[in-house]
């Protein structure tokens, strides 16, 4: 009997803490010569911005704010999509600047564009192995 293993969506989005409690990171690239912020990061390549090929791995915050959402209740067409329905995707602004896009966790119900939120590692779905298959995602953070 084969144990289920968690497995990246894909491979070098996010680092994987090795110390209980540490948050992961979103791991973006940086221009040397310009300093514009990409996500995900450029394996090899050139800033599409300057045209210079002075591009390093950077980690980003995991934290930001909601730009724009929408909550989906029915699968896609075509059988692709295999996690969980509803589900809510959209548009988060990072702190230093990079917008990307993601799934949203938590109370869907409450989603607001504004509100803050931050990175987590959850289940996006099983594979036929039996192995859990994990993504980034934001979760509203509580407010005291």
């Amino acid at each position: 009997m084969s144990s289920k293993k968690k497995i990246a969506v894909e491979e070098g989005l996010w680092t994987n803490p090795s110390i209980p409690g540490e948050k992961p990171h979103l791991i973006g690239s940086k221009c040397l010569s310009c300093g514009e912020l990409y996500f995900p990061r450029k394996k090899k390549g050139l800033c599409i911005h300057c045209q210079k090929r002075a591009l390093e791995d950077v980690l980003l915050s995991g934290k930001g704010k909601i730009v724009s959402f929408s909550v989906v209740v029915q699968p896609p067409a075509g059988g692709f999509y295999k996690g969980p329905v509803p589900y809510a995707y959209g548009a988060v602004e990072l702190p230093e600047g990079v917008e990307l896009f993601s799934l949203f966790t938590g109370n869907l119900d409450g989603l607001q564009v504004g509100m803050q939120v931050e990175m987590v590692i959850e289940k996006l779905f099983d594979d036929e192995e039996g192995n859990e298959i994990t993504t980034y995602k934001f979760i509203p953070t509580r407010i005291n």
